[in-house]
């Protein structure tokens, strides 16, 4: 069983080719797409996150929208730049989403990818200290977060306090038992996805790699799932980790379908650069559903997975996108044993 869920970037444009036209769009079309998807047996909805773009930026009032709406999902992102995070804050707002989604949050959270402006995270207050860099800065912040998860108590109480509080120090509230198993880390590397196992992190894998070594990015991306493992095992940690890449599939069975997606998706990697250094971008899927089956059957860091995310065109709607993830869970997930 391979858990399946979407992957959307929220985009917005008021193109008039576009089936969502402003944020207001974005946000609730965001709301009806994951009650859509339950509907027709996805696993998940997961939501990229960007700042300064018309795009899907402030997370955690959409994710307990969701939670609300639908009952058996998880609900996640994929993934939180940490550079412009208040952990503390963010501690509170996630514990109150996972509490109304009954415990379904599943938080994917990174350094982050190229933004939209220059070191936009010190408009959010957020300055690396001396000696530090952005993504060391993004590190240390994750580790408040993943402290303060655990839910242990650490400032002191006033005195003479408006409430009366309970005995010792006191923690981040509300507080959700549970929620420090479920945070993810976006890894782009072979190296960031060892200190995501040591850590104790899940594993979130796009089709994005920051470094080429040559081989197919489906085996450089296994590698790094293996290393993950590895690194996890090797950390002692408890609890069975759990590891998600994306991809975008795209089953060929109406004439919509082969109108948008007909002309083949990428059928080989693109290599490129990324930040001053070599990048391997993995391919597309779009095919009819028996070949699908059998292209997706050669791809090993899927099947070293536990969860696939699909990355939808949402500007194409929530009727459109819906299909798609009915076509992958009915047509094609069975036949590689995902159902």
């Amino acid at each position: 069983m391979k858990k399946i869920g979407f992957l959307s970037f929220g985009h917005w444009s008021d193109s008039p080719h576009s089936a969502v036209r402003s944020a207001s769009d974005s946000l609730l079309q965001s709301i009806e797409l994951a009650v859509a998807a339950e509907e027709v047996g996805a696993d998940g909805a997961y939501f990229r996150v960007h700042h300064f773009a018309h795009q899907l930026g402030s997370p955690f009032p959409l994710l307990a929208a969701i939670g609300a709406k639908t009952s058996r999902i998880e609900i996640g992102t994929g993934v939180i730049d940490m550079r412009y995070e208040n952990p503390l804050y963010m501690a509170e707002d996630a514990g109150a989403a996972d509490l109304i989604s009954g415990g379904r949050l599943q938080l994917g959270i990174s350094r982050g990818s190229p933004e939209q402006v220059i070191d936009g995270y010190r408009y959010f207050g957020h300055v690396p200290p001396e000696d530090s860099s952005d993504a060391d800065m993004a590190r240390q912040h994750t580790e408040v977060l993943l402290e303060v998860l655990k839910g242990q108590g650490f400032a002191k109480p006033n005195p003479r306090p408006m409430f009366p509080n309970p005995g010792g120090l006191l923690r981040i509230e509300p507080h959700s038992d549970g929620l420090r198993d479920r945070i993810w880390w976006g890894a782009g590397s072979r190296a960031t996805a060892e200190w995501t196992g040591t850590m104790g992190m899940n594993l979130m894998s796009s089709t994005l790699l920051t470094e080429d070594t040559g081989v197919p990015f489906h085996q450089l991306q296994a590698e790094q799932i293996q290393r993950f493992r590895d690194a996890w095992a090797a950390a002692g940690h408890e609890r069975e980790p759990r590891v998600s890449v994306s991809r975008s599939i795209f089953p060929l069975v109406t004439d919509t379908d082969r109108a948008y997606f007909g002309g083949g998706g990428d059928d080989s990697d693109q290599v490129g650069y990324l930040d001053g250094g070599a990048a391997r971008f993995g391919r597309s899927y779009a095919a009819e559903p028996d070949e699908l089956v059998r292209l997706l059957a050669t791809d090993e860091a899927i099947a070293a997975a536990d969860t696939l995310l699909l990355t939808v065109p949402n500007q194409l709607g929530v009727d459109y996108n819906a299909h798609v993830l009915d076509s992958v869970v009915r047509l094609v997930a069975p036949g590689l044993g995902w159902r």
